[in-house]
């Protein structure tokens, strides 16, 4: 439904994550988990991939936000198909030459696209770009915010193409220069319009969006990028700035206490191109783990809430888990169990008690695929039993997202399916949904996304800028 716009702002506007103590497997026996997966999902990393190589315009190489739905592109979603691409060479689905020439095409797109900033006929202001484009035109979708964050989404694509084409031929030199000049056109102090602090976004004519990335959530990245520019870099001083909220975002205790934002989507996206293993800043170092073991302990608190249920939800369960931002089935009240509960459409969601909880029912595949990384052992069995879910599983892998509590035949949803017995199921697969699972599938398998971003000097000077030390960051 191209009328479906959210920004990340509306999604940030606005009972225990586990049993105190519980125990959890520490982050070094998850790494020492077989990489080798289950022979489907081999199936499920190549539908997936598909959602990007068949959808991507071979003549400006954007993205559709969701797909069937006809869609606007999404800038986030063209990252993650900048790196998707290479993961399909690597698995053999497609030729180096065939990923190497959509990459080309969409990095001279980007490199070429009308900057400015007037209200329509751009594609952004200040070397940033807007949230939705145009699918055809490539200028900016509506009203939408010129968006750091998902800017930083599409650079982090960029950066990893930059990084990954390493060969001499003049095809790939190009998408090494053109990811150079791309992102370091942008002037990442003026979006902190003074504060020190990144803005989530700007409009033309009304200025800059009032609320700012702080921590802890997906901004993460939002920084590290900023302060790994060469041109215009966010100054010194600019990560203290995001993390001294950190306080407020703590929860658990002992092997559970960890650094918390409710929806899985914020623990995940920084994460598959940066890798946080064994390398630490000031909060880590005093927590005495790393930023990777956070989001591990997180995927657990998720799936404790779940198998908690403190709402009643049916479906959630030991293997059937998973709250982040995805679809949803309606903006609507109605009775469940005796008590009147609200649904909602598209929305973050996640634990009650957490920063941003909402929970509504709605389970998101790549909640749980998103964490493959982090938590293979509870992952694995969680996407066998999502895959058994009707309905659920098709052209391009995993549908976004499904609620067996709605069952309401008399709502209309324009956004999924509704059952009598099987509740909700979506109907869309959305483009940054999907790109988590193929990212953290890649990572699970042979780290690629990781070790490629390791030869990316902005991440190594935006990690060292902002006082991280130790691990690859201390190899040369």
């Amino acid at each position: 439904m191209t009328d479906m716009i959210l920004d990340r702002r509306t999604l940030l506007a606005g009972a225990p994550l586990v049993a105190a103590g519980a125990m959890l497997p520490t982050s070094a026996g998850a790494a020492a988990a077989k990489r080798s997966l289950p022979g489907w999902f081999d199936d499920l990393e190549h539908r997936t991939f598909r959602y990007f190589w068949d959808l991507a315009s071979r003549r400006n190489g954007l993205v559709p936000d969701r797909w069937p739905t006809p869609s606007f592109a999404s800038i986030a979603a063209v990252g993650f198909a900048l790196t998707a691409y290479p993961v399909g060479v690597e698995r053999g689905w497609i030729k180096r030459q065939e990923a190497r020439d959509l990459t080309l095409t969409t990095l001279r797109f980007f490199e070429t696209a009308p900057q400015g900033d007037a209200p329509s006929g751009t594609s952004g202001h200040k070397g940033f770009f807007y949230h939705f484009l145009d699918m055809e035109t490539g200028t900016r979708f509506r009203d939408t915010e010129l968006s750091s964050v998902d800017t930083t989404l599409l650079f982090l694509g960029i950066l990893f193409a930059g990084a990954w084409y390493d060969r001499a031929d003049p095809v790939e030199a190009e998408i090494r220069r053109l990811a150079e000049r791309i992102t370091e056109r942008a002037d990442w102090p003026w979006f902190t319009n003074d504060r020190g602090t990144v803005s989530m976004g700007w409009h033309p004519g009304r200025g800059f969006i009032e609320r700012a990335w702080d921590g802890y959530n997906e901004g993460m990245m939002v920084y590290v990028v900023g302060l790994g520019a060469r041109s215009k870099p966010l100054a010194d001083g600019a990560w203290d700035a995001w993390a001294k909220t950190y306080p407020a975002f703590w929860r658990g205790t002992g092997a559970t206490r960890h650094l918390a934002f409710a929806p899985l989507f914020g623990h995940q996206y920084s994460q598959m191109w940066i890798d946080f293993r064994d390398i630490r800043d000031a909060t880590m170092r005093q927590a005495n783990m790393d930023y990777f073991e956070n989001s591990r302990r997180a995927t657990y608190a998720n799936r404790a809430y779940c198998i908690a249920n403190p709402m009643r939800w049916d479906g959630y369960g030991r293997d059937v888990w998973g709250l982040t931002a995805c679809d949803g089935p309606a903006d609507v009240k109605r009775m469940f169990k005796g008590t009147e509960r609200q649904f909602y459409g598209y929305a973050a969601r996640g634990p009650l008690g957490q920063p941003d909880e909402r929970d509504d029912g709605t389970i998101a595949p790549t909640a749980a695929l998103g964490s493959l990384a982090f938590a293979p052992e509870i992952v694995v069995p969680a996407a066998a039993a999502l895959r058994r879910q009707p309905g659920l599983y098709g052209q391009y892998g995993f549908r976004d997202s499904f609620n067996p509590s709605f069952r309401y035949a008399d709502v209309p949803s324009n956004s999924g399916t509704v059952s009598a017995t099987h509740g909700w199921v979506a109907k869309d697969y959305l483009g940054i949904d999907q790109g988590a699972i193929s990212g953290a599938i890649a990572n699970h398998r042979s780290e690629l996304v990781w070790q490629t971003m390791h030869r990316a000097p902005a991440i190594r000077r935006g990690l060292e800028r902002a006082g991280f030390n130790g691990g690859w960051l201390a190899r040369r």
